[in-house]
């Protein structure tokens, strides 16, 4: 308990949420194994406010002196520091309400959860200067969503493609996380086709197919000239798919580049391994940007076996460093974390009226934490997800690529487009990875892995 008041002075004296956050997952990571989660984490009711009523001030008409002045510029200042603790204050009970709400829901009190949602509601928009509100204001959202699926037993989630790329190109615009993914696995690959004729990547999650213009342009341009590129994209739209072969099609045409581009409208999880060819003398690479908008592979197992038949030269692979499997407790915390820390570090650069930046939170972060809190977990899809990828890949046998200097440049260079004082820095880690987070906050990993056999070629 002591670690929960401990938080809540540190946010009521001005902290971000995000390292609130810290003080609450901390304490829980100190417990014990079997009660590491918000079923023992007890929350004290807030203590009683001092009284805030405004108060009348005695003014002497047409005869303002000098301690009039002095006593009205004193109350100016008790009035702001009021409006100041008031604020604080309510973000401290919004907070509160959104853990206890959490429980309330784990135990299936959807009576009591949907009381204090109703309460949240009111309390919270995500058009408020303050980013604590603005995550709370999601937060409950997708909660009302979750405790109305439980209800009607039911649960149909609409991926918006459309939507979704507009917010997910302004994102790689206002902030370094997606230009870090795709020019970490870019460089990677690049390495890894280093005077290979025929090549073959397999993305996961084409998604539109942002990552791979950069990658063509210097596949083109290479002193050797430039391969066949061979390009299999899964995704769950075959006229998205379409779409992006086209496009990408295009691109390479005009760089003087042959490409094949293969589209699978399935998630890689529920496919036949047949299902993406693989040609004798061609190197392969394996991509896939983590994402929680929805569920892209399917089965996390199945996903596994298709990687380790197709045996490819290198795997990138860029994960999002938060627990997004497990129980709804689990979920709840690490996502809190994961997204208070987002959503600071997107208030630290853009005004809260920015259009961008309320398209990015409610175009791509809302619908993750719908995802993650309304729909996501094994009761609901069935499926059991691996907590860590790379912990997976190295249990079976895959060997980590540490990312080279020019990855690690390249991560830099996208650094630099920032300026230093938006917090944002990166951290290349003993076992080769890149990471690249907010304030000491790991928010995006990125690393590659390639089977034993192949490692000494």
């Amino acid at each position: 308990m002591g670690g929960y008041l401990q938080a809540s002075h540190h946010y009521h004296t001005g902290g971000d949420l995000s390292e609130f956050m810290d003080h609450v997952v901390k304490q829980l990571s100190d417990t014990s194994p079997a009660a590491a989660t918000l079923d023992s984490f007890t929350i004290e009711p807030l203590s009683p406010h001092v009284d805030h009523r405004p108060r009348k001030v005695l003014q002497r008409d047409n005869n303002i002196d000098v301690t009039t002045t002095t006593t009205t510029t004193t109350n100016n200042n008790n009035n702001n520091k009021r409006l100041d603790q008031n604020t604080e204050d309510k973000g401290l009970r919004m907070i509160t309400l959104l853990l206890e709400c959490a429980v309330a829901i784990s135990v299936d009190n959807l009576t009591e959860a949907n009381r204090m949602l109703l309460e949240l509601t009111d309390m919270a928009s995500p058009y408020s200067p303050s980013c604590a509100e603005r995550v709370v204001a999601y937060f409950t959202k997708a909660m009302a969503s979750r405790v109305m699926n439980s209800w009607l037993r039911t649960c149909c989630p609409i991926v918006p493609h459309k939507s979704i790329l507009t917010a997910f190109q302004t994102f790689n615009t206002v902030s370094p996380y997606i230009k870090f993914a795709h020019f970490t696995a870019n460089q990677a690959i690049l390495e890894a086709f280093h005077q290979k004729d025929i090549v073959h990547i397999v993305d996961l999650d084409i998604m539109h197919g942002l990552q791979w213009p950069a990658l063509f342009h210097i596949l083109a341009t290479r002193p050797e000239g430039p391969p066949l590129v061979r390009l299999t994209g899964f995704g769950s739209s075959m006229e998205a798919l379409e779409e992006t072969g086209r496009q990408l099609s295009s691109f390479a045409k005009r760089l003087g580049m042959s490409l094949e581009f293969h589209p699978v409208a399935k998630r890689s999880g529920d496919i036949d391994p047949w299902m993406v060819q693989a040609r004798r003398g061609e190197t392969m690479a394996v991509h896939w940007l983590q994402h929680s908008l929805y569920d892209a592979t399917g089965p996390d197992l199945q996903t596994m076996r298709l990687i380790q038949l197709l045996s490819p030269r290198v795997i990138t692979l860029v994960e999002q460093e938060m627990l997004s499997c497990g129980s709804f407790l689990d979920r709840f915390v690490g996502s809190l974390h994961y997204y208070s820390t987002l959503f600071d570090s997107l208030g630290a650069s853009l005004a809260c009226d920015d259009p961008g930046r309320q398209r990015v939170e409610h175009g791509l972060l809302g619908r993750e934490i719908n995802n993650v809190m309304a729909i996501g977990g094994p009761a609901r899809s069935g499926e059991d997800k691996f907590v860590s990828w790379r912990m997976e890949l190295a249990q079976r046998g895959f060997l980590p690529v540490p990312m080279s200097s020019n990855a690690m440049a390249q991560a830099q260079l996208i650094l630099n487009m920032f300026p230093p004082s938006l917090g944002h820095m990166i951290l290349q880690g003993d076992d080769g990875t890149l990471r690249l987070g907010w304030k000491e906050t790991g928010l995006y990993t990125a690393s590659a892995w390639t089977v034993p056999r192949l490692l000494l070629h």
